[in-house]
């Protein structure tokens, strides 16, 4: 499955750093033509292991796995290196997301202290797993961020049987390419044709924000509930105007 061509620069990917994924998502929102905004999320709850790393924002780059099944690994004793090399092709930066088919049982980790650093060497800066990770601390000293179902103590017969395809992870399908933002909330998908303004769509959303209901809610004290309260509403109203001027949907309010 060939990658599509690329709208956003790597200053606009730190850019999209800035915010988290809630805020992404209320910029995308408003440029996407999909029917509902729940057809972009994680469905299934999943788990940030590093926090404190803040948001990652890469391109996907995806991954099937069956760690209780040794049997792959004779089937196609070179896929490990034919997988990294198909990595080591795709410019970064780059989201591993790997489809664990073990799930819900867990029979062993994909990612360790060593994984982490060999893919974050080759341009990787975190992975999506519905499988389990290890060896948290490594993994975060070597700077690639995990969202994953849980911790584990073993490895398993990690071996990749098929990659470059779409693939399911948490309720949601991820195809190589997709741009992902992704944080403690969870992690936004994000396809080719809604990539372009998104970066224009988020700064804007936070901004309206920043400028309209949540100064009014701030600048509450002295005021009477009546007071309050007309502040608050003025502030939505102008919140919603800023937006059907700006784009074609309201958004939350």
């Amino acid at each position: 499955m060939p990658q599509t061509a690329r709208s956003l620069t790597h200053a606009d990917l730190l850019q999209l750093k800035r915010w988290n994924t809630p805020t992404i998502y209320n910029g995308w929102e408003q440029i996407t033509k999909r029917d509902s905004g729940a057809d972009a999320f994680n469905i299934e709850e999943t788990r940030d292991f590093m926090p404190q790393m803040g948001p990652m924002v890469g391109y996907a780059v995806t991954l099937v796995i069956e760690p209780s099944n040794a049997s792959h690994r004779k089937t196609n004793p070179s896929a490990g290196e034919e997988f990294r090399r198909y990595i080591a092709s795709i410019p970064g930066p780059k989201i591993v997301v790997a489809q664990d088919l073990d799930k819900p049982r867990v029979l062993g980790s994909a990612w360790g202290e060593v994984s982490a650093n060999m893919f974050r060497a080759l341009g990787c800066v975190g992975t999506i797993t519905d499988g389990a990770i290890r060896d948290l601390d490594e993994m975060t000293n070597a700077g690639f961020k995990a969202l994953a179902r849980r911790l584990c103590v073993g490895h398993a017969h990690v071996h990749p049987v098929r990659w470059n395809c779409e693939v399911e992870v948490f309720g949601r399908k991820v195809s190589p390419g997709d741009l992902i933002h992704a944080d403690k909330h969870g992690f936004l998908v994000i396809p080719p044709e809604d990539q372009p303004k998104l970066l224009e769509a988020a700064r804007f959303m936070d901004a309206n924000e920043c400028n309209t209901v949540i100064p009014a809610a701030r600048g509450s004290a002295g005021l009477n509930s009546n007071e309050l309260l007309s502040n608050l509403e003025a502030s939505i109203t102008q919140f919603s105007a800023n937006v059907k001027a700006g784009f074609s949907r309201e958004g939350e309010w």
